[in-house]
């Protein structure tokens, strides 16, 4: 086994011989704790028979332990520093294969279709916060040949992917993640694991893509519309949040008399509703929209 990239000496090492500067505007922080990365790769499933995909690899800490479990890695940093680094860093694991690109504007289908012949590919990534939720709604709402997305984020983010209705960590990212996937929380990490240390402490979530989805509903695009509308003002009934934000071509009676067929209460907000709630509000309205 290859000496170990996550440690603080080998770290500050690699950093200070490269004159790199760590930049805000990408959320830098590497991690430097072997066995968190140890864990991640466990976390995530990887075996000798898996493509992965690795989103930000950094100086390629948990590159390095992904290239010696995985079939094949591909790494999509958007740093161009770092790519001459990750080139001393990576050198010698002939099954990884870097791209200096943004990953919201990479084809990542292409990537699936020509490293793994199209078969699903897991997603491990050490994320900043400023970006989690647009990669997973790409991954997801794309429907991306993916069988699992396995990233750390800040802990608050984890914990709104599993909250349930009623909880005040509930939103839009709650409903999305769960109408696509299983979502496990597999282990808080603290800031004394990173250079440098964020101001609050990371979590490692698996996200299982799911072969069908959860609930059915007629019109997709309109559940998503709904639900973001739902929490667009959480203060607001979610009657009021349908009638000013959602463009639904119905009046404001029309969505009364819909709520209340639901049996609900008009004053219901949108942090009440579950997955099989949403479902039935838009098929409801996909239905009076045709009539």
């Amino acid at each position: 086994m290859a000496e170990r990239i996550a440690t603080p000496g080998r770290t500050r090492q690699i950093i200070e011989a490269n004159g790199f500067s760590f930049k805000k505007n990408f959320g830098q922080n590497f991690l430097i704790d072997s066995n968190i990365l140890e864990r991640i790769a466990q976390c995530a499933g990887i075996t000798k028979e898996d493509c992965v995909l690795e989103i930000g690899p950094g100086i390629g800490s948990l590159t390095q332990v992904l290239a010696e479990t995985a079939k094949q890695v591909v790494a999509v940093e958007i740093d161009a520093t770092l790519i001459p680094i990750l080139s001393q860093t990576l050198g010698e694991y002939e099954n990884v294969e870097i791209l200096n690109q943004d990953i919201l504007k990479t084809d990542i289908d292409t990537i699936i279709q020509e490293k793994n012949g199209g078969k699903p590919i897991k997603v491990v990534a050490n994320l900043p916060y400023y970006i989690t939720t647009p990669i997973l709604m790409d991954l997801l709402e794309k429907e991306r040949h993916v069988e699992s997305i396995t990233v750390m984020v800040q802990k608050e983010v984890a914990e709104r992917m599993q909250a349930g209705p009623g909880e005040k960590e509930y939103g839009a990212l709650s409903v999305a993640v769960q109408y696509y996937c299983d979502a496990h929380l597999d282990m808080i990490v603290q800031p004394s694991c990173f250079m440098p240390r964020p101001k609050v402490a990371s979590a490692v979530i698996t996200l299982k893509v799911l072969p069908e989805r959860k609930v059915k509903t007629a019109d997709e695009a309109l559940f998503f519309h709904i639900v973001k509308c739902a929490f667009g003002q959480r203060r607001k009934t979610l009657l009021n949040s349908l009638f000013n934000q959602g463009n639904m071509e119905l009046s404001k009676a029309e969505l009364a008399k819909i709520l209340q067929g639901l049996g609900w209460d008009e004053r219901i907000r949108g942090e009440a509703l579950g997955l099989a709630e949403f479902a039935a509000l838009t098929d409801r309205i996909a239905a009076l929209r045709t009539t």
